[in-house]
């Protein structure tokens, strides 16, 4: 789909589904573009991949011609998030918002004046987004990770933020601010299930769209089931170690 046409979709909180990359692979994230997921996204944040990383893994996605390329960048920072955009990146998610300010300035480095900030110099997301500024401005998305207790405090003040596409639950970043002693602790599940509803909640009354990461396409029907408009899958490099696990039992019986 068109860079447009995903931007209308995220917007209009129809469904879509994502998978998440971390490794720098692209012929890996060629064949996961192939698999009919609406969105890839690579994470730059925590993942293992750096700017030619993500250059040949946006590359890579659009040779498919099928998922949008995402990104989730290292920080909330102009530097960042430009080159991400200047790549081809569709839209970035944004990691860390705290504050509503946090958001706003988020936005602005996503959109060309007047409506942000950023500055013009698209490389290669001409080819595929815009290249005029207002076509651009249309065409990219940002959304804001909720992952903080600052955050889930603040998230109906950063839902509100003129310009922000949708907001995007970490759960692992967000269980343990909701006090978990791990990413796993399920003594917190009931905060960090109202949680969840506070955030998918506050969305709604934006009118933006609510995603969420996910460990499996059988939590991510759930997500979806509760109101989420779009969610994540798992991760390349995790599939990859429990697949290959699975045929280690299997063969050794």
């Amino acid at each position: 789909m068109s860079a447009a046409d995903f931007a209308r979709r995220i917007r209009s909180r129809e469904r879509a589904l994502g998978y998440w990359s971390v490794i720098d692979s692209p012929v890996s994230t060629e064949w996961l573009a192939h698999v009919g997921w609406d969105y890839i996204c690579l994470d730059l944040q925590h993942g293992l991949i750096g700017y030619d990383g993500m250059l040949r893994g946006l590359t890579a996605i659009d040779a498919a011609q099928g998922p949008a390329g995402l990104v989730r960048v290292e920080s909330n920072d102009q530097t960042y998030i430009g080159k991400a955009l200047d790549a081809g990146a569709r839209g970035v998610i944004v990691p860390l918002i705290d504050t509503a300010e946090d958001a706003a300035r988020a936005v602005s480095y996503v959109r060309y004046p007047p409506a942000g900030v950023r500055s013009y110099g698209p490389m290669r997301s001409q080819l595929r987004v815009g290249p005029l500024p207002a076509d651009a401005n249309d065409g990219v998305v940002v959304l804001a990770m909720i992952e903080t207790p600052d955050g889930l405090e603040n998230v109906e003040a950063i839902c509100a933020v003129p310009g922000l596409d949708g907001v995007y639950v970490g759960p692992s970043d967000l269980r343990i601010a909701v006090g978990g002693a791990s990413p796993s602790d399920s003594s917190v599940d009931d905060v960090f299930d109202a949680a969840l509803v506070r955030v998918q909640e506050a969305a709604a009354a934006a009118g933006i769209a609510a995603g969420i990461h996910t460990p499996s396409g059988e939590v991510a029907a759930k997500r979806l089931a509760q109101g989420y408009t779009f969610a994540t899958v798992a991760s390349d490099l995790t599939h990859l170690k429990a697949v290959s696990e699975g045929h280690l039992k299997a063969a050794l019986g």
